[in-house]
C-alpha cells in the first residue's frame, strides 16, 4: 500500500466518520475516532456491498456513501453489544 492510497482511505474515513457523527450525534469521538470508525466502516461497507453485488454510486461519492453506511452499521452493532 502506497502513501496515496493510505491518504485516500484516511480522507474517505474522515468524511464518512464526520457524516456519521453528525447524523448519529452525541458520540463525541473526536476527529481521530471519526477517522477510525470511518475507515472500519469503509471496510465493512465495501465488503457488504461487494457480497450483495450492489453498487450505490460509482466513484469517490459512492465510496464515501458505502463507508458511511458501513460506519452506521458498525455503530449499531457496537451499540447492541454494549446494552445488557
Amino acid at each position: 500500500m502506497n502513501f496515496n492510497i493510505l491518504m485516500i482511505w484516511v480522507i474517505v474515513g474522515a468524511i464518512a466518520g464526520v457524516l456519521m457523527d453528525a447524523i448519529v450525534g452525541g458520540m463525541r469521538i473526536g476527529m481521530v475516532g471519526a477517522i477510525v470508525i470511518g475507515i472500519l466502516g469503509a471496510v465493512i461497507g465495501g465488503w457488504l456491498f461487494d457480497q450483495l453485488q450492489v453498487t450505490i454510486l460509482s466513484g469517490f461519492l459512492g465510496t464515501i456513501l458505502e463507508a458511511f453506511i458501513g460506519a452506521i452499521l458498525l455503530l449499531l452493532i457496537l451499540g447492541g453489544l454494549r446494552r445488557p
